[in-house]
């Protein structure tokens, strides 16, 4: 269902689909010369770059997964960032992604695809754009991608989220058309298939219902959501050197490799080996081994404990989880929880780990390292397996299901979202500390690209520590 397609390829589709763009407030004939499943490629490709790339490394830093540990990304650790930190970041979003995105629905109506071709743009519209809200806060918006505004409005993020579900909205209903398919290996991620868009969607919606709080809203949207792990987006890499993993491009080709390694606290979550950094931390117990998720995500080099890009996260050809049935499956977890209460959380969670027993999305598990056997109600009260330190049972099961969330999401950037959405809820948050002073990052800032060059940029510019409106 996926294909791979190499990074000199991207760059080249990048680099066309931007060209396109200005040709697009001159001439919207010109929309013509590139066909749209060029186009379309170009902008999928440019959301793997803003999805999985730095942004995505960033995130983990600041929410505690990952730890700089030399020149630039120490400093991130260390939380001394500046705005100008952030303009390639803004650059990845707005331009390789958003702005490519935007043209490739041009060209779909342009060229009369169809509507299922459109609806694969508009979803690709509001992961894009839903993501940049997340953690930048107010943005461009209606605006944004337009070439003939040089200084477009920020609107509050708030507001911009609820467009987004409208533009999901759209797209659904779009997909639901079931014609105007897009060519063959044009689109990389689900080749395609309408129903499979539908549901990435219908999971990108309680995505962001899960960022606003809005949790019936969430676990309404995530029971359409993704059903199954065929249906997942991925990202597709290869084993040629021009279309490697991005992980593996940066820890195993780049010479920025030594740069991070992962947390300690990261670490000992999973790793059920003597040598665990903090003990206490591990996961396992009778009904759970991590050993094969250890194994999967992680491993130790010369340098410390980095991401594992022999057979496993951050392999070669590994593909970059996008919009996942694991994620969905836990959103369905927390939202149920939060929902309905402890009942249906415990089911939902089950669910997920009755997945997880037959390797989950671990591609290169080995069965006998593998065991999620489901809880009761029982391993949740006071002093049970999930709760020896004798807290509610309520707050136990929040707190596992919040965990699983961290550690099944590693290395993405909605753990940095949770961290942030989740704060207040000390009993039960995953308990990540600052790395220095007292304050948890609570946004990207804005580039100085964009302050130098845009009026609108809102005033005060917010800091770091700033919280953004969902999350205050």
């Amino acid at each position: 269902m996926k294909r791979y397609i190499s990074i000199f390829i991207l760059f080249a589709l990048l680099v066309s689909c931007s060209k396109l763009v200005d040709d697009l407030n001159n001439d919207p004939n010109n929309l013509t010369e590139s066909s749209y499943g060029t186009v379309l490629t170009g902008a999928q490709v440019g959301n793997i770059l803003f999805q999985t790339g730095e942004s995505a490394r960033r995130a983990s830093i600041f929410a505690g997964q990952y730890k700089g540990i030399d020149r630039q990304h120490e400093g991130f650790s260390q939380y001394s960032v500046t705005t100008s930190d952030f303009d390639a970041l803004w650059n990845d979003a707005y331009v390789n992604a958003f702005r490519n995105a935007l043209v490739a629905e041009e060209v779909s109506l342009n060229e009369e695809v169809g509507p299922v071709a459109q609806g694969i743009t508009l979803v690709l519209q509001a992961q894009i754009a839903g993501t940049i809200a997340s953690l930048y806060g107010d943005i461009p918006f209606g605006e944004a991608g337009n070439v003939a505004i040089t200084d477009p409005i920020f609107e509050g993020q708030e507001a911009v989220y609820g467009k987004i579900q409208t533009l999901l909205n759209t797209a659904i209903s779009l997909l639901e058309q079931g014609t105007g398919r897009p060519s063959s290996g044009s689109d990389i991620y689900l080749d395609g298939d309408a129903q499979a868009w539908i549901e990435a969607a219908y999971t990108l919606k309680a995505r962001f219902f899960m960022h606003t709080k809005n949790y019936q809203s969430a676990l309404n949207a995530a029971s359409n959501g993704i059903s199954s792990m065929d249906n997942s987006m991925y990202g597709p890499h290869g084993t040629a050197a021009e279309n490697f993993n991005l992980n593996y491009q940066f820890f195993a080709v780049e010479v920025r490799q030594a740069d991070v390694v992962v947390s300690d606290f990261m670490a000992s979550l999973i790793d059920p080996n003597a040598g665990n950094p903090i003990p206490a931390n591990y996961r396992g117990n009778a009904k759970t081994d991590e050993t094969g998720r250890y194994n999967f995500l992680l491993a130790t080099t010369s340098t410390g404990i980095q991401p594992n890009i022999t057979d496993g996260f951050a392999s070669q050809d590994a593909p970059a989880p996008l919009v996942t049935y694991e994620e969905n499956l836990l959103i369905l977890a927390e939202a149920g929880f939060r929902v309905n209460g402890f009942a249906s959380g415990l089911s939902n969670l089950n669910d997920f780990r009755a997945f997880m027993n037959t390797g989950g999305y671990l591609f290169n598990a080995d069965p006998a390292q593998v065991l999620y056997e489901p809880y009761v109600a029982a391993d949740f009260e006071a002093g049970g397996m999930e709760n020896p330190d004798n807290i509610s049972r309520d707050n136990a099961l929040l707190r596992e299901i919040l965990e699983e969330r961290y550690v099944t999401l590693f290395g993405l950037i909605e753990p940095f979202n949770d961290t942030r959405r989740t704060e207040g809820e000390t009993v039960v948050r995953v308990p990540i500390t600052p790395n220095t002073g007292s304050q948890l990052p609570q946004r990207f800032l804005y580039p100085q690209s964009e302050i130098d060059r845009n009026t609108n940029v809102p005033s005060p510019i917010p800091n770091f520590f700033d919280e953004t409106p969902v999350n205050q």
